[in-house]
């Protein structure tokens, strides 16, 4: 009896094991090098980290169509992050339509980011 339970058993796990598939499993977002590029950066603050961290949010934006991704949209807070970053760096006008960008894919993320538009305006 033990020797048919065991054979079952090992019949069913590879019948069970056997249905995969070999399908690449689509991400909701693609989210680049954003860790490591983000960790650097808050770790040396410098031009290059800076430069480095603003290309990743580039591509993040850029790879939301990638046949990877089933959301097709920019991971929620990149375009926060990203504008916040392009307002620190200068680029006031481009860092204020991302996070009204934020504002319209997200729309919860509503009164953070009119809080930051208010501290930018003073």
């Amino acid at each position: 009896m033990k020797k048919l339970l065991c054979a079952f058993l090992v019949a069913a796990s590879l019948l069970l094991f056997s249905c995969g598939t070999t399908e690449k499993v689509k991400k909701p977002y693609e989210w680049d090098n954003y860790t490591m590029a983000t960790y650097n950066y808050v770790k040396v603050p410098n031009d290059e980290t800076l430069q480095s961290l603003l290309a990743t949010y580039q591509r993040i934006m850029d790879g939301q169509n990638s046949e990877n991704v089933y959301r097709n949209t920019v991971p929620p807070g990149v375009c926060a992050d990203y504008g916040y970053m392009l307002i620190l760096a200068g680029k006031t006008d481009e860092g204020k339509a991302l996070l009204l960008k934020e504002k319209e894919l997200y729309p919860e993320s509503a009164v953070f980011i009119e809080r930051v538009l208010e501290m930018v305006e003073r």
